[in-house]
């Protein structure tokens, strides 16, 4: 459809949006806890959750994801839409957009943020997502057009992200970070305020957006890790949400407790797209054996494991696409099925002629995937070893040690989970496969690679490619370069007044501080 804006184009509906939101007094103030840091007030250096976090609160993308949906529509823009086959991209910024400094936002500001983030190209930044760009072109103040290398229909999904995130070009350097601590953003909220441990957030009365706030202002407390001082914070009433980081025992203590109604507290289940994997290194002599992969996926219980570890605050997943993702199947499932199958794993070594008990070390780093990911692999290895078959044993090691020997391809068996930047089959698969991947386990397949993911990729009708995606969680299923073993529940505890925190925890990861209200 080459000419003009394809059929597929974003509307923002009706006109009420355009208008500054009316700021009401009288609100309440929220304050919620963590245990992550927020890294990075730069959306071309931040790709870690506490950054995101806030980008996705004080910058505007041209597009959002709204509370429960996985296809975005238009933020800053006033409509976007494909043309030339999915390798065009055109957006039509809505009026009177401006910057929390005063500053006019404009076409020149979103062709400067992308690329600035790629020029820059920093190793935690998002220029990875921005990577099928190959110009951008401002025909006129409110136009922005992108031109693709290839057809790409997950665009719009990722420019939503915090990778989208629109910064002004006359605040922030062309060619390095601002380092101020300072932002300046166009988003439904201004951060006034940042240390180590906490960020103070304010409405911005000038956005124009989608967005409706329900509150004053937000403030952010950071407990860096410590999940006992985030636990003790919301006991003492010192927060009024526990956002990420209460461990699973404590989440689902909560959950259970006869007396959490007296206590105030309300435990608040969302849907969530995280996913955690052991992953195989294919060129190691012991799990390069296709036989010893199998077994091992043969073995597993991931019920006990979800149940013993997690406390039921994950689920089995039997897929590389999550459940609520479109593309989601059980190849696993239809292959190794759900339960240990001693016998079957039996059968398989000894028809690759192994007979003696395959020594095994199974790698984690708790550091990066949570406390529990060494008593999972602990878990795991206890279970190989009770079927009679394996030698296996779980070694931890910090995280910097831990990506170093899987980039020098000394471990044959790691722990990889992943949080998605948008809510796409796609996302849970292109980073995965092919030269350069995120799990480096040197597993190619060329039918996906050259295949699959293309095709995928130019389909805008995502519900059309599910059957290409069954067909690539099939070809690994079959291939095992890696064993999905559990997809997450997103959790957050509040104070019993607390309102709008469902809408906060969706497959999109986005926490929307504008959704946040207090009964009084």
């Amino acid at each position: 459809m080459s000419g003009g804006l394809a059929a597929v184009l974003l509307l923002t509906g009706c006109g009420s949006e355009d208008q500054i939101w009316p700021f009401e007094s009288g609100k309440d103030r929220m304050v919620v806890g963590m245990s992550d840091d927020i890294l990075s007030t730069d959306p071309a250096a931040g790709y870690d959750p506490g950054s995101w976090l806030l980008f996705n609160n004080v910058f505007q993308s041209l597009l959002s994801f709204p509370p429960g949906a996985s296809t975005p529509v238009p933020e800053a823009a006033d409509e976007c839409g494909f043309s030339d086959g999915s390798k065009t991209y055109t957006c039509t910024l809505r009026d009177g957009l401006k910057f929390s400094n005063g500053h006019s936002l404009t076409s020149t500001d979103v062709k400067y943020s992308f690329d600035r983030a790629i020029k820059i190209n920093h190793p935690a930044g998002p220029a990875p997502l921005l990577s099928t760009i190959a110009s951008i072109s401002t025909p006129d103040d409110k136009t922005v057009v992108f031109r693709l290398k290839v057809p790409d229909a997950t665009f719009p999904s990722k420019i939503a992200s915090g990778a989208g995130s629109i910064v002004d070009s006359r605040v922030y350097p062309k060619d390095g970070l601002l380092t101020s601590g300072k932002t300046v953003g166009s988003g439904p909220y201004k951060l006034d305020s940042i240390d180590k441990e906490r960020a103070d957030f304010s409405v911005y009365s000038g956005y124009h957006g989608t967005a409706q706030m329900k509150n004053d202002g937000v403030t952010m407390k950071l407990y860096r890790g410590n999940q006992q001082a985030l636990k003790s914070a919301l006991e003492k009433g010192d927060v009024d949400i526990a956002y990420r980081g209460l461990t699973a025992k404590t989440i689902a203590d909560l959950d259970t407790s006869p007396t959490a109604d007296k206590d105030g507290l309300d435990v608040v289940q969302g849907s969530s797209a995280e996913v955690q994997h052991m992953v195989f290194n294919v060129d190691d002599p012991v799990v390069g054996k296709l036989a010893v992969r199998k077994a091992i996926a043969y073995l597993i219980d991931r019920y006990a494991l979800v149940s013993k570890v997690y406390e039921s605050t994950a689920t089995p997943l039997y897929s590389i696409v999550p459940v609520g993702i479109t593309g989601h199947g059980n190849s696993f499932f239809n292959v190794y099925g759900d339960k240990p199958q001693p016998q079957k794993a039996k059968q398989v070594l000894r028809d690759a002629g192994i007979t003696e008990k395959v020594r095994l070390v199974l790698w984690s780093t708790p550091s990066r995937y949570g406390p529990a990911t060494d008593d999972e692999f602990q878990t795991i290895a206890d279970q190989l070893n009770a079927s009679g078959l394996f030698d296996a044993n779980m070694r931890s090691v910090p995280f910097g040690e831990y990506e170093k020997g899987i980039a020098e391809g000394k471990y044959g068996v790691y722990v990889k989970g992943w949080v998605p930047d948008y809510p796409d089959p796609d996302n849970f698969t292109q980073p995965f496969f092919g030269e350069g991947n995120v799990l480096s386990n040197n597993y190619d397949n060329s039918d996906i690679t050259k295949e699959i993911i293309p095709q995928t990729s130019s389909m805008t009708d995502r519900s059309s490619a599910r059957s290409a995606f069954i067909k690539l969680q099939d070809t690994v299923a079959r291939d095992l370069p890696l064993l999905p073993l559990w997809q997450g529940k997103q959790y957050a505890v509040a104070k019993d007044n607390v309102r709008g925190l469902q809408n906060c925890l969706d497959t999109s990861t986005v926490f929307r501080f504008w959704e946040l209200s207090s009964a009084s």
